[in-house]
C-alpha cells in the first residue's frame, strides 16, 4: 500500500484550493487577537481545528460555507492577507506541490477599508514570499461570489493583475438559485480579454449548472463537476452509456476539479467509495484531484491521494495520470506546462513506476 508520506514526496499539482479555507488554526487565533476579532467559538487552536471540521462535515454546502465567516473575519488587513498567503505557500510546498492555483474572493476582504487592488497585491506578495526557494510555482484565481453583483468588476481585476501572478477568474458560492448565466457579462469580458476562467458547477446542483457553465459561459474548467455522473447510465454488466452532455465533457477534455473529501462533507457525494471520481477516472474523463478547503476538511493533497489509494486501489500510475491531467489543465502558458511535466513531474515519478 502506498503511504501518505510517500505521496508527499512526489511532485503534485493543485488547481482547486481556497485561500480562506486553508488557514492554520493557530494563525486564525493569533490574527483574531491582533485584529480585534472576537467572534471565534474558541481560542484554543486544537479545539478550533476540531470545530471547523465538525462544522463543515454536515452534508450541507450552505452549512459548510458558514464556517468561512471566521476565517474571512480575520483576513481584513494587508498584513493578515500576506501572512495567510505566505503560510499557504509554505504548507503547499511542504506537501510536495510544485504548481498551485489558489483562489480567493477579493470582495470579501474589504470590510476594513482595503481596496480590491490592495487585497490582490497583499495576497500575491504573500505567495511570492512563501514560495521562494521551494520549487513551488504559485498563481492566484480571483473569485466572484455568485450571489453578489460584482463579478464583472472582479473579472476586470483579474485581467489587470494577470501579468503579476493572477491566473484567471472564478465564481463560487451556493449554486441553487444562482446560475452562472447571471454573470455572463463577466465571462464574456474574460473571453474578449483572452483570459482563463473556471466555474464552480455541478457540486451542489445538477446537470443544468454544468450545461450553463459550458454551453452559455464557455468555462475552461469546472470546479467540482461531479454531477456530470447524472448523465451516465451504468447497466448491470457494468457497461457505461454517456448522455450528450457527459459525452461532450469527456470528448472535449473539460477538466474536472474534483475534491473527494470536501464533496462528501458538503453532501455532494454520499461517501468516498461512492464518489463519482472512480467511475469518471475509469471512463477517462479529464479528472484532477484537489483539496478545496484544507482547514475545513482536514486534508492535504497527499492525504487526498492516499484516500483514493485506500478507497479505489490506485497505484503510482494512477497518481501520475491524475497529476499530469492537472498540469495539462493549468492556466499557465503551454511551454511552461510542458516543462513542468517533462522536467519535474515525470522524473519525479520515474523511479516509482516500472
Amino acid at each position: 500500500m502506498i503511504t501518505e508520506a510517500e505521496i508527499r514526496q512526489v511532485p503534485k499539482v493543485l488547481l482547486h484550493d481556497h485561500l480562506d479555507g486553508g488557514l492554520r488554526p493557530e494563525t486564525v487565533v493569533e490574527l483574531a487577537d491582533a485584529t480585534g476579532y472576537t467572534s471565534l467559538p474558541t481560542t484554543d487552536p486544537d479545539k478550533l481545528a476540531t470545530w471547523f471540521r465538525g462544522g463543515a462535515h454536515t452534508g450541507s454546502l450552505v452549512r459548510y460555507l458558514e464556517t468561512f465567516s471566521h476565517t474571512v473575519g480575520v483576513m481584513q488587513t494587508a498584513d493578515a492577507l500576506a501572512r495567510v498567503a505566505r503560510e499557504c505557500a509554505e504548507d503547499l510546498a511542504a506537501d510536495g506541490i510544485v504548481y498551485a492555483e489558489v483562489r480567493f474572493a477579493p470582495e470579501l476582504h474589504v470590510e476594513q477599508g482595503l481596496s480590491l487592488d490592495e487585497v490582490v497585491e497583499a495576497v500575491l506578495d504573500g505567495f511570492r514570499a512563501g514560495s521562494v526557494g521551494t520549487g513551488l510555482h504559485m498563481r492566484a484565481l480571483l473569485t466572484a461570489m455568485r450571489h453578489q453583483a460584482r463579478s464583472l468588476e472582479i473579472a476586470e481585476l483579474a485581467v489587470r493583475w494577470r501579468e503579476a501572478g493572477v491566473a484567471g477568474f472564478d465564481i463560487a458560492g451556493a449554486e441553487a438559485g444562482n446560475p452562472p448565466t447571471r454573470h455572463l457579462d463577466a465571462f464574456q469580458y474574460m473571453q474578449r480579454a483572452n483570459g482563463h476562467f473556471t466555474i464552480h458547477a455541478g457540486e451542489a446542483f445538477g446537470l443544468p449548472s454544468i450545461w450553463e457553465a459550458l454551453q452559455w459561459c464557455n468555462a475552461d474548467r469546472l470546479g467540482h463537476g461531479l454531477r456530470v455522473v447524472d448523465d451516465i447510465t451504468v447497466d448491470p454488466d457494468g457497461k457505461a452509456t454517456l448522455g450528450n452532455l457527459a459525452g461532450f465533457v469527456r470528448d472535449v477534455r473539460v477538466p474536472l476539479e474534483m475534491c473527494p473529501s470536501s464533496n462528501v462533507h458538503t453532501g455532494a457525494a454520499p461517501s468516498l467509495d461512492r464518489h463519482p471520481i472512480g467511475l469518471l477516472r475509469d471512463l477517462r474523463f479529464r479528472v484532477t484531484v484537489n483539496t478545496d478547503n484544507r482547514l475545513m476538511s482536514g486534508v492535504t493533497l497527499a492525504s487526498e491521494f492516499a484516500t483514493l489509494v485506500e478507497t479505489f486501489g490506485y497505484g503510482w500510475s494512477d497518481i501520475r495520470w491524475l497529476t499530469i491531467n492537472a498540469m495539462k489543465s493549468a492556466f499557465l502558458p503551454f511551454d511552461e506546462r510542458l516543462r513542468l511535466i517533462n522536467d519535474v513531474i515525470k522524473p519525479g515519478f520515474a523511479s516509482l513506476i516500472p
